[in-house]
């Protein structure tokens, strides 16, 4: 690899909005997300399938599946 090419990697802190903080390795001291494992609905469980457009709907009608 050459040198002085590839950027410095440092322990940074990372701030989600809900309030948790994780160590990783990257190249800026300190960043900040939206949303991260601890409260994304998918890992949490609380997902809600939103079906604005009615496709889920129409996808149990046409095949006949009742709701569980």
């Amino acid at each position: 690899m050459k040198k002085e090419v590839h950027p410095e990697y440092v322990e940074g802190t990372v701030k989600c909005a809900c309030g948790s903080e994780f160590k990783v390795l990257t190249m800026k001291k300190e960043s900040s997300v939206d949303i991260c494992s601890t409260c994304h609905p998918f890992f949490t469980g609380k997902q809600k399938l939103v079906d604005t457009e009615g496709r889920v709907e129409r996808f149990r009608r046409r095949y006949n599946l009742a709701r569980k």
